[in-house]
């Protein structure tokens, strides 16, 4: 009797520790999207600033040959 109490309870740990394991799997996926997607919209920030920063420049170009003339 005992020595299915033990195997039994043995059993019950054993499926705890998959249970943790796959939300702790499951959990670094989602920051690992989390991160990336992070990236991805700082990189487009990046290109709208830059972008934003040609096209002033273009204008202060343009703006000085007007002067000139």
């Amino acid at each position: 009797m005992k020595q299915l109490i033990v195997v039994i309870l043995v059993i019950l740990l054993a499926g705890c520790g998959v249970d943790t394991a796959t939300t702790a799997a499951t959990s670094a996926a989602i920051k690992q999207q989390e991160v990336d997607q992070g990236k991805k919209t700082m990189e487009q920030a990046k290109l709208k600033a830059e972008q934003a920063a040609q096209q002033i420049q273009q204008r202060a170009e343009q703006t000085g040959a007007a002067a000139d003339k």
